[in-house]
This record gives C-alpha cells, sequence and structure tokens, in this order.
C-alpha cells in the first residue's frame, strides 16, 4: 500500500509527488496522457514557445525603430512548430527525472473503493490501494452549444491550434479572454487576419478597464477586429454566425479557421467511487488545506474551481502535501499574480480598481515610461502601471501592469501584496537600475 495516490500529472500532481517522495512518502502516480498536463503539452509553455517565435518576427520587421533595418525577413511556422515541440518533450523528460522515486502508471485511473483507511484506485486492469488520495485531474476544453461547431472541418480548439503545422490566413476566434487573446497575438504577429469575437462587454473581462483599453487600441491599429456584446448564434462550415447587443438582425463572418475559446471546465471523470464527494457547480470543495469533505482525499488545480492557473495549482499540491505531513500551512488567494501575454504583456496581482472603490483606498497610476530601461526597450509604448493602496494602513493592496516585461517583475508587487508591505517599506527597498521594476518605485 502507498501513502499517497496522485490522479493527474500536471503541475498539482507532479508538484505533490516530487514534494511528498522527498519527505518520504511512498508514492504512486497516474497520468493518462503525457506527464505535464494541460499547461506543459497543450497550454502555457507550447503557446509561449510559439508567441516568443512570433515576436522576434514582429520585432524584426519593426527594427528600424530602432535604427536597424531588415529586409525580406521571413519565417518557418512549420519550424516554428517544431522547435515547440522539441522544448516541450525536453520538459516532460525532465519531469519524468524529477519523479523517479515515484512510481508513476501510465492509464486512466479510476477510483474504485473509499473507506477513511483504504482507497483503491483501478488502472490499466490492475488495483493499488493508498493512505490518502490527491485529485488532480485538471480541466478539459469546453466546447458551447453553438450549432455547427461540433465535427466541423473548419473549427479548432485551443489544442487543434497549437498542433497545427501551417497557418491560415484568417481567423475567427470564439472567446476573447486570456487563451483568445494569446492566440490573437501570435496570429496577428504573423500577418493572419485575427476577429475576436466576445459575448461580454469587453475583451479580458477579469483585468483592469483601462489597461484593457490600451491593449485592444494597439491591436485594432494592427489590424485586428473586435466583436464585443457579440452573441455567436451558429457556425456554418468556415462562417460564423452572430448578433450583437442592439442589433436588428444577425450577420456574418467567414475566416479560413474558427478557433473556439471559451473556457475549460474540471474533469470529473474516475471519482465515481467517492460517495458523497461534496461537488458544487462542477468542482470539488476544498478547505483552505485542500482538503475534500472526505477524510485523507484532497484536490488540487483545475479541479477545485478556484484559480486555473498552473502557478495555483503547484502551490495547492504544496499545501495538501503539507498537510498531509503535518505542517501548519493553508492557501492564500489574496496575492495571486495574473499575466496575459500578449505583446505588451498585462499583468495584475491583488485587489482590483473596481473592488478597491470608495473612500478607503487610493489608485496611483503613472505611465511605465518613468523607468528608463522601459524607454530604452520599448520605442513608441507608453505603457502603465497602477498601484492600489489602503488610505489608513498605507499597504499596497493591488497592483496591475501594462508593457514589457512586467509578466518577469509582477513577482515583486506580488510579494509586497502578500506580505503587507506598506509604501514606505517598498520605498526602502533598493531597486537595480535600470530596470523597468523601477516603475514600482517611481509610483509612489
Amino acid at each position: 500500500m502507498f501513502n499517497l495516490a496522485i490522479i493527474g500529472g500536471g503541475p498539482a500532481g507532479y508538484t505533490a509527488a516530487e514534494k511528498a517522495s522527498k519527505a518520504g512518502l511512498s508514492v504512486v502516480l497516474f497520468e493518462k496522457e503525457a506527464l505535464g498536463g494541460t499547461c506543459l503539452n497543450v497550454g502555457c509553455i507550447p503557446t509561449k514557445t510559439l508567441l516568443y517565435s512570433a515576436k522576434q518576427f514582429y520585432n524584426a520587421v519593426h527594427a528600424d525603430k530602432y535604427g536597424v533595418k531588415a529586409e525580406n525577413v521571413t519565417f518557418d511556422y512549420t519550424k516554428i512548430v517544431q522547435r515547440k515541440s522539441k522544448i516541450v518533450r525536453k520538459l516532460v523528460a525532465g519531469i519524468k527525472q524529477k519523479l523517479q522515486a515515484c512510481t508513476v502508471v501510465q492509464g486512466e485511473a479510476v477510483v474504485a473503493d473509499y473507506s477513511p483507511a483504504i482507497i483503491t484506485i483501478e488502472c490499466s486492469g490492475q488495483s493499488y490501494e493508498a493512505e490518502h488520495l490527491l485529485l488532480c485531474n485538471g480541466s478539459v476544453n469546453f466546447v458551447p452549444p453553438i450549432p455547427g461547431v461540433n465535427d466541423n472541418q473548419y473549427v479548432w480548439s485551443s489544442t487543434d491550434a497549437l498542433a497545427a503545422t501551417e497557418l491560415p490566413q484568417s481567423v475567427a476566434i470564439i472567446g476573447g479572454g486570456v487563451i483568445g487573446m494569446e492566440f490573437a497575438t501570435l496570429y496577428m504577429e504573423l500577418g493572419v487576419k485575427v476577429t475576436v469575437i466576445e459575448a461580454l462587454p469587453r475583451i479580458l473581462p477579469n483585468m483592469d478597464s483601462e489597461i484593457v483599453a490600451l491593449l485592444r487600441a494597439k491591436y485594432e491599429k494592427a489590424g485586428v477586429s473586435f466583436l464585443t456584446s457579440t452573441r455567436v448564434t451558429s457556425v456554418d462550415e468556415n462562417r460564423v454566425h452572430y448578433q450583437s447587443a442592439g442589433a436588428q438582425s444577425e450577420e456574418c463572418v467567414e475566416a479560413d479557421k474558427i478557433l473556439v475559446c471559451v473556457g475549460r471546465r474540471a474533469n470529473l471523470q474516475g471519482i465515481q467511487g467517492l460517495a458523497g464527494l461534496s461537488v458544487e457547480r462542477g468542482h470539488i470543495v476544498v478547505d483552505e488545506h485542500m482538503l475534500t469533505n472526505l477524510p485523507n482525499v484532497y484536490a488540487a488545480g483545475d479541479i477545485t474551481g478556484k484559480m486555473m492557473l498552473a502557478h495555483v495549482a503547484s502551490r495547492q499540491a504544496e499545501v495538501a502535501v503539507g498537510h498531509m505531513l503535518g505542517v501548519q500551512d493553508q492557501m492564500n488567494y489574496n496575492a495571486v499574480p495574473s499575466v496575459v501575454y500578449t505583446n505588451p504583456e498585462i499583468a495584475s496581482v491583488g485587489l482590483s480598481v473596481s473592488e478597491a472603490e470608495g473612500d478607503n483606498f487610493v489608485v496611483r497610476k503613472l505611465p511605465m515610461t518613468y523607468s528608463g530601461r522601459f524607454m530604452a526597450e520599448n520605442e513608441g509604448e507608453n505603457g502603465l502601471c497602477k498601484m492600489i493602496v489602503d488610505k489608513h494602513t498605507d499597504t499596497i493592496v493591488g497592483v496591475h501592469m501594462y508593457g514589457n516585461p512586467c509578466s518577469e517583475f509582477i513577482v515583486a508587487a506580488t510579494m509586497a501584496v502578500q506580505s503587507g508591505l506598506t509604501s514606505r517599506q517598498l520605498q526602502q527597498i533598493i531597486f537595480p537600475h535600470p530596470t523597468a521594476s523601477e516603475i514600482l518605485k517611481e509610483i509612489l
């Protein structure tokens, strides 16, 4: 019998397996596809790899802004995709190396029987017993009930788009959230005609509205079309039929490919043997220690529905294993950084401006051009940094940024929010000069 059984080898699963095995627990991990889960194989890493190649091409085409002349710049998309696949393979191999002390079972695991003392999991015709169970089943692409979407050769999921070795000349993206806008960035920079269709009044609804407006304006100038407050009514081969708010009739847009990016849903397959497990709104209910309502059964990652981010999943896994080991630790979602890898990037942490409305907070704003390093490396861009401070305690409670490379120093803002730093305490920290991160001091 194992001390811990883990279902799912994504960021939550492999993080938990490594941490538990290092602590001396015997671990069995079940993964039906490839180690690394959605993030590594068909999500975060392949997307960012493609985006980096696209940015290299885009920067070369626009190099004259920096006094550099590049003529007849081209790209080979097949090689771009091959590089993406190579990087994924290397990272998957790295995870396998980390899990050498664990028993890794390839196949779809099913919880066959549960008691507080022994949990039985079946996989590929074999049975495995464990004292503790950690569910890291992840999530799956959500396919909306739009007539004409299923079994349509012109319709792509994000997984299909990442696997494609040729670019379409035009693409209609259904969904203007993080996934949709990152694909919009990829295709825009490589010269594909892009139309983004979003049902809500604005794209990236969970990000700062002023920052999103700046991004949209830049993308519209680059040729991207946005249809917000727009409901897709049906898809007919390569034609998307839609109706915008206030419109009296439907309209249509044609594209070589239709990319559906409307979000993901928790994967609840294989847990039928856990009778009485608390599930609400399609997610497993957990406490601050990632423990479910069943003794010795934990859950981490997308299946909990807390925040579908790889770094949140990893942290949840650490908390879950720590609780099994008797470590005093718990989840805190007040300082979770979020990044959208558009160009420019968007990064945020903590309270939003709308959440901080009222007399208790002050919002400070400053263009990123107050940083000399940002000016040197971002010709023609202003960027924006917004900091939300509690008026009564001077505590920093939120930071929102627009500009490259804010994804690389949002962690400094995260530490400030997590630690409850005051403006004065942040001012006393020495930042290296010149760096774009200095904007976090300039704004004070």
